[in-house]
């Protein structure tokens, strides 16, 4: 299966399913189509470069509807052939108009044991909280924030040393694991939805 990765920062995640790629870690994998980032200096450009990857750059423009970006999101990629797109800290929520193109074809990770701590900073949010469990999750995306059926999840116990920034670099090493994990079982057809339910091995 081809697949194709969207990224709008450091590309940590990005850089992780490529070096899995590249070391025939990726099961079901035959190519790494492109990396696209909304924004145009970000840091995992240069990583996907590096690993002779695509690049694509695709801004919103000011005051440009919703609508007309997917649209245009959906015209850069398409003729890649993709069949997984994978959001490994793309920072805007899909709509509609994109994920009727990829319907039950596109996956994120998030840095928390969903569906606690949605959107931004959920490393922050759960330390601040006081949590004494968080972790990653990865789901397929819908168009609610962070609100798809689960694939995996991967729990990390804070520990009493912890500060905030140990904390959510612990995290970020189970989501280099686990979003490699759950692309190679989307990608090989190794699950089934029950409802909300991701019944993995069937």
């Amino acid at each position: 299966m081809k697949i194709g990765i969207f990224i709008s920062g450091t590309g940590t995640n990005m850089a992780a399913i490529c070096r899995n790629f590249f070391e025939n870690r990726l099961t079901g994998v035959d190519e790494i189509s492109f990396v696209l980032s909304d924004k145009k200096n970000a840091p995992g450009l240069e990583k996907a470069e590096k690993f002779g990857i695509k690049t694509i750059i695709l801004p919103k423009k000011k005051d440009e509807a919703k609508e007309d970006y997917e649209t245009r999101l959906l015209e850069a990629v398409s003729p890649f052939g993709t069949k997984l797109i994978v959001l490994a800290g793309f920072m805007k929520v899909l709509g509609t108009t994109f994920l009727s193109g990829y319907e039950g074809k596109i996956i994120n990770i998030h840095p928390s044991l969903l569906p606690s701590f949605k959107g931004v900073d959920a490393q922050g949010q759960a330390f601040d909280y006081g949590v004494k469990v968080s972790g990653c999750t990865v789901h397929f995306v819908d168009e609610t924030l962070d609100g798809g059926p689960i694939i995996l999840q991967q729990p990390v116990f804070r520990q009493d040393d912890d500060t905030n920034e140990t904390f959510k670099a612990r995290i970020l090493e189970q989501e280099h694991i686990l979003l490699s994990r759950a692309i190679s079982i989307v990608s090989c057809g190794n699950y089934s939805i029950n409802g909300r339910y991701v019944l993995v091995g069937r």
